[in-house]
């Protein structure tokens, strides 16, 4: 009895990403860490489907703030690298 293939995982993203930055980026994967900028990242995905359930009120009104605090803090984190890759 044969095995089912496994389909491969979800790159898209990567097409944009810098081939050195994609390969530092496994090599932590593998280490088992993950990047202050992947986990900003997967919050603000998560924060705009909890804004999307949101009707116009206070509530979405502060959930937005948090999702641009969560956007600034992303953008420090992917400047901070990109700085440091170009050392």
């Amino acid at each position: 009895m044969k095995a089912k293939a496994k389909p491969l995982p979800d790159r898209s993203a990567d097409a944009f990403v810098d081939a050195g930055e994609a390969a530092g980026f496994r090599i932590v994967a593998q280490a088992g860490v993950v990047p202050e900028e992947i986990e900003l990242k997967k919050k603000m995905a998560a924060h705009q489907g909890h804004l999307a359930t949101l009707a116009n009120g206070p509530e979405r009104k502060e959930a937005m703030a948090e999702l641009a605090r969560l956007e600034l803090q992303y953008n420090i984190a992917r400047e901070a690298r990109q700085k440091f890759m170009r050392r």
